[in-house]
């Protein structure tokens, strides 16, 4: 067989590796779903409010134009997916990795970085608007006190609330394991500061969780374990919620009080999260929880797309096959030339561009409002006496 037909057949097994779902056991997790159903006495929803546009979108913040002092917060902790990974999986045994071109071509160093992007992530954007440099990963920092004061991020791309979501990519560091990376974290604070300073920082600080999307892939879209014919689609939401809502209980036990969750795509999640995150906020008092849905960002964006300056809104930039989405990106060959007029990166991701108007969403409602009940610029502002 020619070399030149050996590339093409090589990336059609890689693609249906992919794509393709295993046949796996049902997670332990869901064994006992029904011990995990949230119950709610939900008011009726009011609808939410229009879509507002700006027409005229200013540029997002560099290094360079943001006051490097004072830090509006002491440090910036991020849990979640592929969405926010800066970094995690490039030393870890999986195909999802983003270490290689053309990932991170139009990002500051214009070197992959593990950013599943052409440039930054949401949480770039947001850590610079606190103040803060961007934030390193758990695994790619030396683990020395001084690398972690300022923030660490625990995100793993593939990763699911549920253990064994992500699976079938490798390796990948779960929800659960990442709390626990960041409770040695908290140790490590304690031992080099004492337990009095190193609360103080940590209820200080903001944490921004970006999880679900696989556990609803790998484990309902595509039907793996046959669990479409076990539970319903509202029973599994209620599980991924109840999991992620005591997950944020185990943080607000190590004296984190402010907390951003991301939503998901239009799904029953959103409902059932967002009326949760006003649960919380009762039982919690001293917290500042808020749920910031995705969705409503993202279909701003789809729906005025030429406001924004988008012209290709089906299209990744890179990729192959329908909708550039059917071979993963893995070459700087099947890049656009532009990716700044492009809604996708590739098949799953956003392009910086994109991810700009979203934090600006976070963190002020600029373009559109996502966030409740509060956004990220009024969690943190000042205490008034």
């Amino acid at each position: 067989m020619s070399t030149s037909l050996l590339l093409p057949l090589l990336l059609l097994l890689l693609s249906s590796f992919f794509t393709r779902s295993r046949n796996l056991a049902v997670p332990q997790e869901l064994n006992n779903l029904s011990q995990n159903i949230i119950t709610y006495n939900i008011p009726a929803i009011s609808p939410t409010s229009s879509l507002v546009v700006s027409s005229s979108i200013s540029p997002s913040p560099t290094p360079t134009t943001l006051p490097v002092s004072p830090p509006l917060v002491p440090a910036f902790f991020i849990f979640g997916d592929s969405s926010v990974d800066c970094g995690t999986n490039n030393y870890l045994g999986t195909f999802a990795r983003a270490d290689h071109s053309p990932y991170g071509r139009d990002f500051d160093t214009r070197k992959p970085t593990g950013r599943f992007c052409n440039g930054r992530v949401p949480v770039d954007y947001l850590a610079l608007r606190l103040g803060l440099p961007f934030v390193p990963s758990y695994l790619g920092q030396m683990g020395t006190f001084e690398d972690m004061i300022k923030g660490v991020n625990y995100a793993s791309a593939g990763a699911g609330v549920i253990f064994s979501s992500g699976s079938e990519l490798g390796q990948r560091i779960s929800f659960t394991q990442q709390i626990q990376q960041f409770s040695d974290t908290l140790q490590s604070f304690i031992l080099n500061m004492g337990e009095a300073a190193a609360n103080e920082l940590i209820s200080n600080s903001v944490f921004y969780i970006s999880i679900g999307v696989n556990d609803y892939i790998h484990y309902y879209l595509r039907n793996a374990s046959n669990i479409q014919n076990l539970y319903l689609p509202w029973s599994f939401n209620q599980f991924i919620a109840a999991s992620i809502r005591q997950e944020i209980k185990n943080l607000y036990n190590m004296n984190v009080r402010r907390v951003i969750l991301m939503g998901l795509p239009p799904i029953e999640y959103n409902f059932v999260m967002r009326y949760m995150i006003e649960e919380l906020g009762l039982k919690l008092p001293d917290a500042k929880i808020t749920f910031c849905g995705m969705y409503e960002g993202s279909m701003d964006i789809i729906k005025n797309h030429e406001l924004y300056g988008f012209n290709v809104t089906a299209d990744a930039c890179c990729g192959l096959g329908k909708y550039k989405g059917w071979i993963l990106c893995f070459a700087s060959e099947i890049a656009c030339s532009n990716a700044t007029n492009h809604i996708w990166w590739d098949q799953y991701h956003p392009t910086d561009a994109v991810n700009a108007i979203l934090a600006d969403n976070v963190w002020n409602g600029l373009h559109t409002k996502m966030c409740y009940p509060m956004n990220l610029e009024d969690m943190v502002a000042p205490r008034t006496k």
